[in-house]
C-alpha cells in the first residue's frame, strides 16, 4: 500500500471519528435538554392541577359547611379535577384527592356547623380537610424537583 493512501485513509478516519463524536455530543445534549424541558412542564402542569383542586375543594367544603347538597352539579367541576389528578398525579396524591371528594360529600350531608367552629381551625382536623393533600402534593412536586 502507498504511503499517500494510508495518510488519505487516516485523516478520513480521523475525520469521521471526530464527526461522530460531534454529531454523539449534541444529540446527548438535545436529549438532556428535552428530558429536562419536560420534567420542569410535568412539574408545572402538576402545581397548576393541585392548585386548582385546593381552590375549588375549599370554595366547596365552606360551602358545605353551611349549606346542604341541593345542587349536585356543584360537584361536578372538583370531580374532573380529581379524573385530571388520575390521569397526571401520583397515586398517593389521587387517594387524598378522593378522601378530601368524600369528606366533602360527607359535609354537605352533616348537621351544619356553626361559624364560630372556624375560630380554631388548626386543632380541629375535620375543619382542615385540605392539610394531608397539601402535605402529598408537596412530597410529590419535591421529587420531581430532583
Amino acid at each position: 500500500m502507498d504511503a499517500a493512501y494510508v495518510s488519505a485513509l487516516s485523516a478520513l478516519a480521523g475525520s469521521s471519528i471526530g464527526a461522530m463524536a460531534s454529531f454523539a455530543t449534541t444529540w446527548l445534549t438535545q436529549h438532556s435538554q428535552e428530558r429536562a424541558t419536560l420534567l420542569v412542564q410535568d412539574r408545572a402542569r402538576r402545581e397548576a392541577l393541585y392548585g386548582e383542586f385546593i381552590r375549588e375543594a375549599s370554595t366547596l367544603f365552606g360551602d358545605a359547611f353551611q349549606h346542604d347538597l341541593k345542587d349536585p352539579a356543584k360537584l361536578v367541576n372538583l370531580y374532573a379535577i380529581v379524573n385530571k389528578i388520575r390521569l397526571f398525579g401520583g397515586p398517593e396524591t389521587l387517594e387524598e384527592a378522593e378522601r378530601v371528594m368524600q369528606g366533602i360529600g360527607e359535609t354537605y350531608f352533616a348537621p351544619h356547623k356553626s361559624i364560630s367552629s372556624y375560630a380554631d381551625i388548626h386543632h380541629a382536623g375535620d375543619l382542615d380537610p385540605l392539610c394531608t393533600f397539601s402535605r402529598v402534593c408537596r412530597r410529590e412536586l419535591a421529587i420531581a424537583r430532583r
